[in-house]
């Protein structure tokens, strides 16, 4: 399925757990803006809540809502409605956790930016995929794989981020983010997926 006229020039930012990211994916969230999206912010439970040496929670949510014009969704009560309701044209998960990919790969939506991705994938809308994980090469490898392999999920290129400290690390290259989600509004895989 392509991006259709009739869907909203809207879509769902949705932040997971990978801290040490955040200070690289938020310019993404305005380089969307800068390309005529609006975008709907959400966080995943550990996103929106812990404070850890990369910054505090509310700091970061402040940022989301200054970016955006839009308060963080936190909820599962708020990411439901995101397909059946037609409120956004796609999702994009960045960074994505190794845990969120697992949850994912086995269809659980037991959490905000999951169910949001069942939400979204029911009506045949793309998930953008901007993974970050340390065992992205080992414990996460078989979630990373499923989910290459399933219809509607596209990645934003990735590769080891620290192939020698870290050779188990992945982390995808978030400023190719808004071409990835352009490119899977066409139902396209950006190339090459693997930096």
């Amino acid at each position: 399925m392509s991006y259709s006229a009739d869907w909203p020039r809207t879509v769902v930012f949705a932040m997971c757990g990978s801290f040490c990211t955040f200070e690289t994916v938020l310019p993404q969230v305005a380089r969307l803006r800068a390309r005529g999206w609006e975008v709907l912010p959400l966080m995943s439970y550990s996103a929106a809540t812990l404070d850890t040496r990369f910054g505090r929670a509310a700091d970061w949510k402040r940022q989301l809502e200054d970016l955006t014009g839009h308060q963080p969704m936190e909820d599962l009560r708020q990411a439901e409605p995101l397909g059946p309701r037609r409120m956004a044209s796609a999702l994009v998960i960045a960074p994505c956790t190794g845990t969120t990919l697992a949850l994912l790969a086995q269809g659980v939506s037991s959490t905000p930016v999951t169910l949001a991705a069942k939400s979204m994938l029911r009506g045949g809308r793309p998930v953008v995929v901007g993974v970050s994980t340390n065992d992205g090469l080992s414990g996460s490898v078989t979630a990373l794989a499923a989910l290459l392999q399933r219809k509607n999920y596209y990645f934003v290129p990735f590769g080891q981020d620290d192939s020698f400290k870290k050779p188990c690390s992945l982390k995808a290259d978030f400023t190719q983010l808004p071409d990835t989600l352009e490119a899977a509004l066409r139902g396209v895989q950006l190339q090459p997926i693997l930096l």
